[in-house]
């Protein structure tokens, strides 16, 4: 097992060293001029051209990318062009938000999305299954910001049940520890602050977490369905087994193999789905974060943000691989 997750660490290398050369390129073939934008349209040539002096964007690309890997290498991803802050400071303070926000959407869908895949197997071609793929495809078709437009129309603006941005109340004091507020208001035993940051999170979070409670419905319900036709499903059946001890404690545990698969591979799009869902509710994330850094074209802002999720999402699809294990013992990770 040390050894499968060893290796599995030194895959991270390569792969976070192929998304910063990606999102490097990609960056600077991108038309807009960082300096210019700084400045202004009726900056002279000489002043821009000592501000991309000052920034290093008169150097070949190679010889950016090359100072970057340097500083990557330190540990250090560089200042931002706007505010000239440590880029590795500003995530530490901006990241928790954007994780808080993505748990708390996943758990949603991993919620709802097994639910609903489970009683559609078990009630194949009834009234609720077919409402409920067709609410999956529905799921899966919306526009996370068109969604989240109809929901601060409706629950903040019409009936005015959920604040309409930010994660906590200007009226509200919380003593920050780990800038995940759901967890320094329990720790700090604030339940005024709990209260209020909660409702601060459920539109965003139910907001993001469509798309992955579709997909997790379909998927429980497809693997449920595959399950519950295998003959050791029959013969606990025919041994006199409750309906609810065979769905739950045989046929669920077998299919919870690729729910798990596909609910690894939800936290990656929650990732990115959170960019377009911080934007639009202003939650103080990286998403909104990077969104403003494109806008802004700074480089530093895009390039770290990128690699931090890459990061992440590597390191989740890990934890996805070594849980096969836990949930099915046949499996080796050898």
């Amino acid at each position: 097992m040390l050894a499968y997750i060893s290796r599995r660490i030194l895959i991270l290398i390569p792969t976070l060293l192929g998304v910063s050369i990606i999102v490097f390129v990609m960056l600077h073939i991108t038309p807009g001029d960082p300096a210019e934008l700084l400045l202004g349209e009726r900056a002279t040539e000489e002043a821009l051209f000592e501000l991309r002096e000052h920034l290093g964007l008169n150097e070949p690309l190679y010889v950016q990318y090359g100072m970057f890997l340097k500083r990557l290498m330190k540990g250090d991803l560089g200042v931002t062009i706007w505010t000239r802050q440590k880029v590795w400071t500003e995530i530490k303070h901006r990241f928790p938000a954007t994780i808080e926000l993505t748990l708390a959407a996943l758990c949603i869908a991993c919620f709802f999305g097994i639910i609903f895949g489970i009683i559609s197997a078990t009630k194949q071609y009834s009234v609720f299954d077919y409402v409920s793929m067709i609410g999956a495809l529905a799921g899966v078709s919306m526009p996370i910001f068109w969604l989240g437009l109809i929901f601060m129309l409706i629950f903040s603006l019409n009936l005015g049940w959920l604040p309409i941005s930010g994660r906590l109340s200007v009226d509200i004091d919380l003593e920050v520890i780990t800038n995940f507020y759901i967890l320094d208001a329990v720790l700090t035993r604030n339940w005024a602050a709990l209260k209020d940051a909660v409702w601060h999170i459920i539109m965003p979070a139910v907001t993001l977490s469509t798309i992955p409670m579709a997909i997790v419905a379909r998927m429980t319900r497809s693997a449920m369905l595959e399950v519950l036709r295998q003959d050791y499903i029959k013969t606990a059946k025919a041994k006199g087994l409750s309906n609810f001890t065979v769905t739950f404690k045989h046929a669920l545990r077998n299919a919870l193999i690729p729910v798990v698969t596909t609910v690894g591979l939800q936290f990656g799009v929650a990732l990115g789905g959170a960019i377009l869902t911080e934007t639009i509710f202003a939650w103080p994330g990286v998403g909104k974060w990077m969104y403003d850094a494109v806008m802004q074209r700074d480089y530093m802002v895009i390039q770290g943000g990128t690699l931090i999720i890459a990061a992440v999402f590597v390191v989740i699809n890990l934890c996805v691989d070594v849980l096969y294990a836990v949930i099915n013992p046949r499996i080796s990770v050898q």
